[in-house]
């Protein structure tokens, strides 16, 4: 006779018994129940793409708007601790903003008076200096073309010298006159965008704090702007400064290296240094290209760039994630899409504001629930 397991429980039992069962079907409401399911979630999918696509659509046709907007909106946001400093010391906001935006439009009139005739210069004469570079190439360039013969000679072709036609580049005045009146506007738009920002910026967003429902969303709110617009003024603030000394040095670093208008290359630098990655190449590349124009040996020609290029690896890689922190460092493959996304809707302009508004999208994220996924996917 078989005597039962003492160490078996009946409730073990069940269980074991209710496995060997086999699975009943689910009931057809059941089923029905999950492919209604199944077909919103699909449904859901569709409408945020659609949503995503009417959004892109929207910020492209709408981006003589925002451009401007969100330029004196990042300005702003960086000047901001400058008037709230002068308003703990019970100075107006109007005449702090007044003076400040007296200064800044003074330097940056200066500068562009300083750089006006050179960049106008260097325009201007790149048919001739092309025409001179042609032929300090024909070092490298004859080899090739002996090799090229010669692999023609033995296959039996016929060896044609390919016809060299100059590139004209000229601008009409039509073109000047046509397009300054936009850029002016564009300017005095942002001019004043910012303006205003410093000085009604604070009461626009505690009247936007007042319409909260209640006070823990109110108190949430408040913490959420403050901190954003703390953090965001001191990355901007602190890549500004970077951008700045990296165009103070190229200044000196040209300067020394003998090459023409170091000033308006540096300038150049600092203001590419703004678009991480593509900034540093692109502005290599020129200096590689205004040494060869001006040089007459390849091992000078190529050491400005080449010392240009070691001074970004520096700042970039050492310098600007020990001044920024680990929490304003991004991923550079985030980087790369985010300036391909906004180069494409916006241009230039969408390259120069990618990484602001990115590291702005960032900080958002972290403080807003549910979006903390990407904060995350952005973080390097």
């Amino acid at each position: 006779m078989n005597l039962p397991d003492p160490d078996v429980t009946p409730a073990a039992v069940d269980v074991a018994s209710a496995a060997a069962l086999p699975v009943a079907p689910a009931s057809p409401p059941l089923r029905a129940a999950r492919t209604l399911r199944r077909h919103l979630l699909a449904v859901r999918f569709v409408l945020n793409a659609l949503l995503v696509l009417a959004l892109l659509y929207t910020v492209t046709i709408t981006r003589v708007l925002l451009i401007p907007l969100v330029l004196a909106a990042f300005i702003g946001l960086a000047l901001n601790p400058i008037v709230a400093a002068g308003a703990r010391h019970r100075l107006p906001r109007w005449l702090t903003a007044s003076v400040l935006m007296l200064v800044l439009l003074t330097g940056l009139g200066a500068g562009i008076g300083a750089l006006t005739q050179p960049a106008l210069g260097w325009f201007h004469g790149a048919p001739a200096a092309i025409k001179s570079f042609v032929p300090k190439l024909r070092s490298v360039t004859k080899p090739l073309e002996a090799a090229n013969r010669a692999t023609q000679s033995l296959v039996g072709g016929p060896v044609r010298a390919a016809p060299t036609q100059p590139t004209a580049v000229a601008i009409s005045a039509w073109d000047v006159v046509s397009t300054a009146p936009k850029v002016l506007a564009a300017v005095l738009t942002v001019v004043l965008l910012v303006f205003f920002f410093l000085i009604y910026g604070d009461s626009l967003l505690r009247r936007l704090v007042e319409i909260s429902p209640s006070f823990a969303y109110k108190r949430h709110a408040v913490e959420i702007v403050r901190s954003i617009q703390v953090e965001v003024s001191r990355y901007l603030l602190t890549a500004l400064l970077i951008n700045a000394t990296l165009g103070a040095l190229t200044t000196l670093m040209l300067w020394l290296y003998h090459v023409p208008d170091p000033l308006l290359w540096g300038a150049v630098a600092m203001m590419a240094n703004f678009i991480p990655y593509v900034g540093a190449i692109v502005t290599t590349v020129v200096l590689a290209l205004v040494g060869l124009i001006n040089a007459h040996e390849l091992g000078a020609a190529l050491l400005p760039a080449l010392t240009f290029a070691g001074m970004t690896a520096i700042e970039g890689n050492l310098i600007t994630p020990m001044i920024q922190g680990h929490r304003m460092r991004l991923s550079p493959i985030a980087i790369l899409i985010w300036l391909l996304v906004w180069g494409w809707l916006w241009g230039i302009p969408g390259a120069l504001l990618a990484v602001p508004m990115l590291t702005s999208c960032k900080l958002i994220a972290e403080r807003v629930r549910g979006w903390g996924w990407f904060a995350v996917m952005v973080q390097r």
